[in-house]
């Protein structure tokens, strides 16, 4: 009599649809940064839009806080494999800052404090899809996570949601930032698990 085996295949993992391929759900808040974590005060703070022209957009503190706020309810993922769904943010949306902002390129360089940049199409920060954030889940954001204000692209992995932001150029092409340079995918999408370049 033959004897058929399924084989050992393991345990298939659950199918969960809010999940990219390859990646874990987490309760918790994973901090993962490339360097040391900045105490920035808020009157230090300050965020600058440059065009290749050279005009600048720049907003104080109080200026960013004087702008309409919206609530954004977003699942994130990062890099490392690591979802945290469902998280809740306030901010100012990307398309407010750039209203007045004038420019034919077509990309940007996110700069952070400490030096660290990350690229973006200028198309993946407007039309609703990014934000500069000050809050997380009700609270002020905290230094670890970026505080006190870190932009949000929730659609791309999360080392495009720049922590520490303090200003935006405007680029003719896509031009590498800091993990970009360092082995990441230039565009970064988790459904598509644009991890590594």
């Amino acid at each position: 009599m033959a004897i058929f085996s399924r084989g050992f295949t393991g345990r298939p993992r659950e199918a969960q649809p809010d999940l990219p391929p390859g990646q874990f759900l987490t309760e918790d808040f994973p901090v993962l940064s490339a360097g040391p974590t900045p105490t920035i005060a808020e009157t230090d703070w300050s965020f600058t839009i440059k065009t290749e022209l050279g005009a600048t957009h720049s907003w104080t503190w109080d200026e960013l806080n004087a702008l309409p706020f919206e609530d954004i309810h977003t699942d994130i993922h990062c890099v490392t494999r690591w979802s945290k769904l469902a998280t809740n943010w306030r901010g100012v949306s990307m398309d407010t800052l750039f209203a007045d902002v004038e420019s034919s390129y077509d990309y940007v360089m996110v700069h952070s404090t400490g030096g660290y940049t990350t690229n973006l199409p200028l198309e993946d920060i407007l039309d609703g899809q990014a934000w500069i954030t000050t809050e997380f889940e009700g609270e002020p954001l905290e230094p670890d996570h970026g505080g006190p204000a870190r932009m949000i692209v929730p659609h791309l992995y999360f080392w495009k949601s720049a922590k520490w932001v303090r200003g935006i150029t405007m680029q003719r092409s896509d031009s590498p930032g800091f993990w970009e340079q360092n082995g990441y995918h230039t565009y970064g999408d988790p459904w598509r698990e644009e991890r590594y370049s």
